[in-house]
């Protein structure tokens, strides 16, 4: 089996840092490009919380949430990934599953390593996971969470 690149979907949790070591591991034995990709939810597609907000006001909080992520991101590779040989950080706007899935055609994944659940996860098996284990073309590797 032939690893070059690995993406690792976070959503800045514990949860989703517990896998952290798996990509950092098969990182250094595969010598491998490490992908970090955090996706900012699409809030134009929910219903309304308090009222209506114009697509200046969500285009602001998603503007937030963005320079935000880089800078998580900055610190997460900063940290936790120097010794990968190659990092390649990705912000993408939509569902979770559907962008991760997209990436993995888009920078020619050859393996995924993520967290059995997230953040808001409240079951052993997360629908992110569950979606991206399910339709993904390359091989998952899925790291429990243990409550």
């Amino acid at each position: 089996m032939e690893v070059k690149k690995i993406l690792w979907p976070t959503d800045f949790s514990e949860n989703a840092a517990k896998a952290l070591p798996y990509v950092t591991s098969l990182s250094e034995k595969y010598q491998t490009e490490v992908h970090v990709l955090y996706v900012i939810p699409e809030l134009g597609l929910h219903e309304p919380w308090y009222g209506e907000f114009d697509r200046s006001h969500i285009e602001k909080i998603h503007d937030w949430e963005r320079k935000t992520a880089e800078k998580r991101l900055d610190e997460i590779c900063d940290t936790y990934l120097k010794g990968c040989r190659l990092y390649v950080k990705h912000i993408a706007l939509g569902d979770p599953a559907d962008e991760i899935l997209k990436m993995i055609g888009k920078e020619k994944v050859d393996m995924v390593v993520m967290a059995t659940r997230g953040r808001k996860g409240r079951f052993f098996f997360g629908s992110v996971a569950d979606k991206v284990l399910k339709n993904s073309p390359v091989s998952v590797v899925t790291v429990p969470i243990k409550d």
